[in-house]
């Protein structure tokens, strides 16, 4: 006679039970192993009267508490993943109110430097204007005192023309010939006199 096959492997008479047992001890354990443990614990330091009603009734709870404990961690972790989400969210703000006060520092030292230039553009185009200004000022200055010399040099000409010279040399720069002392020299004719004399 054959030994029977459990997933393909020869079982020994007597081993099945053994592997039941094992896979209902395993069972056991797995699912009520803390709660009988605790339980027990309990019943075993209180001493109810009636201990099996008491297992009953704090079993019953324990399923309770244990639910009401895993919606507690669940709710925790849905606090805590909205506040890590809180946390980012206020991170992005502030991010982005940076950025904008960044960019408004930026579009205000831009606007500034724009600012800055036309003032410059403004303040070379006054100078020019005052420069060109002073260069015709200057044009007609010198066309002025060009045509008020010639006007006075030929109105020189004209009057000195009829005047002596004695009044011409009342002029700055001209001779006084009214000081010019003559001397007493002898004439020609005397000097030509004195050395036919001689001879």
């Amino acid at each position: 006679m054959q030994a029977p096959q459990v997933g393909g492997c020869q079982v020994k008479p007597g081993t099945r039970e053994l592997q039941g047992g094992e896979m209902e001890s395993i069972y056991l354990q797995k699912h009520l192993g803390t709660c009988l443990t605790q339980g027990l614990a309990e019943v075993a330091r209180i001493r109810p009267v009636d201990p099996i009603e008491y297992l009953a009734l704090w079993i019953y709870k324990y399923k309770e508490n244990v639910t009401m404990e895993q919606l507690r961690q669940k709710e925790m972790a849905n606090l805590e993943r909205e506040r890590e989400l809180a946390e980012i969210e206020q991170e992005m703000m502030e991010r982005l109110k940076a950025e904008e006060l960044l960019f408004q520092q930026q579009q205000l030292a831009f606007q500034l430097e724009l600012e800055m230039q036309e003032k410059e553009r403004q303040r070379i185009e006054e100078l020019q204007r005052a420069q060109e200004q002073l260069e015709k000022e200057m044009r007609i200055n010198m066309e002025n005192i060009a045509k008020s010399e010639d006007s006075s040099h030929a109105e020189d000409v004209t009057s000195d023309s009829g005047k002596t010279l004695a009044e011409i040399s009342d002029r700055y720069g001209a001779p006084n010939l009214s000081r010019v002392e003559e001397l007493d020299e002898p004439m020609l004719s005397d000097v030509a006199l004195n050395i036919d004399q001689d001879l």
